[in-house]
């Protein structure tokens, strides 16, 4: 089986005949499996389906099969009588749901009129789109933990039999605040924690977050999940937000603890977490790019920095040309080098700039999914690395 390939979806579902034991899976034994395989906290280290195949799997082809693998477990263990030909009709009606421009969720591009077939190229585009350029970076490995909140979804869309799209988003919502709050609980935060916090802030898709007012539980609602696994991946995207080689400060046991509290988790449970994230980053750091590093925050600011950098100073003169051209934006980001812009400058400034970065291709990266994340360094940048085209606002 080759999930690279068009047909791959019809093996996989040949070979459950010969792999019945895992179609026999509760929902507690799969998220133990998924959490193992490295699904849950955003990067797939091996896939839950043992293959006979000579084909040695990419992570993002591991990733497909193990998200395949989890909504097939769940159809077949919510749905009597189940059969692979229902259970494709069920996940591509249930992802037409999830289809809108707006979310995190869009396929407008899957044409195909196979069901199967149409399913493979919806996985393909799901999984596509968490590609960003910056493949291993924080953004990549947040948003490909997100793809649990399909698995949930699905169940919810099964049990209830009505559309998912506002249980996905209201999950999503809660999921990326409370890993807002995660990475904000540091007792001492320096500049690259600061920056990683804003960059997070500013690259979630459904979740209007700010890093301007002090944000606590008060913000979350977190009393519609009673279920002990949506509690769990709340749980374990948290712990993963605090990882460090170093043991958590005061600060980041406290705002677990408090997690702990607000989910009716135990500290036990709370502590299981961790001690499981740790496990996991320690035994696979290598595979792992972005927890490769004593500080993965300062890397990723050091990283990006030197990248956005590169790309100011490569299209510097069409860069100049196209600011220039709005005294507004001109005025803006000399500011910006000076004092803290307000919310909707900062808006104002951020959509002209994407407007700008469409006219140039090099810079295509920044309108790209994931690419909004690199855009407060872009403002940073350019009036640090151009800084003759700004002098008369100084």
């Amino acid at each position: 089986m080759n999930p690279s390939t068009s047909g791959w979806i019809d093996k996989y579902l040949r070979d459950l005949d010969d792999d019945s034991e895992r179609l026999q899976w509760s929902f507690e034994q799969l998220y133990a499996g998924l959490r193992s395989a490295g699904f849950i906290y955003g990067t797939s280290i091996h896939s839950l389906i043992d293959s006979s195949s000579d084909i040695t799997y990419s992570e993002e082809e591991k990733t497909k099969i193990n998200l395949l693998t989890a909504l097939v477990v769940v159809y077949y263990d919510t749905i009597q009588n189940a059969n692979p030909k229902d259970c494709i009709n069920a996940l591509v009606q249930f992802y037409g749901f999830l289809d809108t421009k707006k979310s995190f969720f869009s396929f407008s591009n899957v044409l195909p009129t196979n069901k199967t077939e149409k399913l493979e190229k919806i996985i393909h585009a799901r999984i596509q789109t968490n590609e960003s350029i910056f493949r291993k970076n924080f953004s990549h490995l947040l948003t490909n933990a997100l793809l649990f909140i399909d698995v949930l979804a699905f169940d919810y869309f099964l049990i209830h039999n009505k559309n998912p799209f506002e249980y996905a988003a209201k999950l999503e919502e809660t999921l990326t605040n409370t890993v807002f709050l995660a990475l904000n609980s540091k007792d001492e935060q320096n500049e690259h924690d600061k920056l990683l916090i804003k960059l997070f802030a500013s690259s979630v898709r459904y979740t209007n977050i700010s890093t301007e007012e002090d944000a606590s539980f008060d913000y979350i609602e977190l009393d519609p999940y009673t279920d002990d696994i949506e509690k769990k991946y709340i749980l374990d995207l948290s712990s993963m937000a605090i990882w460090n080689d170093k043991e958590l400060d005061q600060g980041e046991q406290t705002f677990m603890s408090a997690l702990g509290a607000e989910l009716k988790l135990s500290n036990a449970e709370v502590k299981e977490s961790i001690d499981m994230v740790h496990e996991f980053i320690n035994a696979h750091k290598e595979q792992i790019t972005y927890f490769n590093y004593s500080n993965p925050a300062l890397h990723f600011y050091q990283q990006t920095s030197r990248t956005v950098s590169i790309l100011v100073l490569r299209n510097k003169k069409r860069l100049i040309k196209e600011i220039t051209e709005s005294k507004e934006l001109m005025i803006l980001l000399g500011q910006s080098a000076m004092r803290e812009l307000s919310k909707e400058e900062k808006q104002q400034v951020k959509q002209q700039l994407i407007d700008i970065c469409k006219t140039i291709p090099s810079l295509a990266i920044f309108i790209l999914p994931g690419g909004s994340l690199l855009l407060p360094l872009l403002i940073k940048f350019i009036p640090q690395l151009l800084p003759s085209a700004f002098n008369e606002n100084k």
